[in-house]
């Protein structure tokens, strides 16, 4: 039972976005797995479970098994482990982080690929973001503001 509910889980989350230990735990007993949240937990764990933004900047669950998955879970956590602030000015970004980090940041967000970004510059401790408008770079900066969750 416990291969099949696995199973179960790792087609769900590739389904659909679940954000929570509980929306797993609807769909799993909507698709007839009647589980409890300790049992969840203890799933979560056996099957290396990342969370990764989703779509909407919320953290989803994901299968650490996805390659691709797991290597934008590493630029996002080089994100929120290093950067201290992010302001919009007209239609530039300015990234601030620790010292020394803004360059690890930058590739980071080259990885992720922003094609809104026309040109990006990194020094010790801060990043210059360039965009067409200031539309954009507000957009662009909600954005990372939610990765960072700053």
């Amino acid at each position: 039972m416990k291969y099949k509910r696995h199973s179960k889980i790792l087609e769900l989350i590739n389904t659909f976005e679940i954000y929570t230990q509980e929306e797993l735990a609807e769909k799993l007993n909507e698709s007839g797995f009647a589980t409890t949240q300790a049992t969840i937990s203890r799933d979560i764990k056996e099957l290396k479970l990342l969370k990764i933004p989703g779509v909407n900047g919320q953290y989803k669950y994901a299968s650490a098994s996805r390659e691709e998955e797991k290597q934008d879970a590493k630029f996002y956590n080089i994100l929120t482990e290093t950067v201290t602030s992010i302001c919009a000015a007209k239609n530039l970004i300015v990234v601030k982080t620790y010292s020394g980090m803004a360059q690890a940041a930058g590739a980071a967000i080259d990885a992720i690929s922003f094609p809104e970004i026309i040109g990006s510059i990194a020094g010790d401790d801060a990043m210059l973001l360039v965009f067409s408008d200031d539309e954009t770079a507000e957009f662009v900066a909600q954005k990372l503001n939610k990765i960072v969750d700053k």
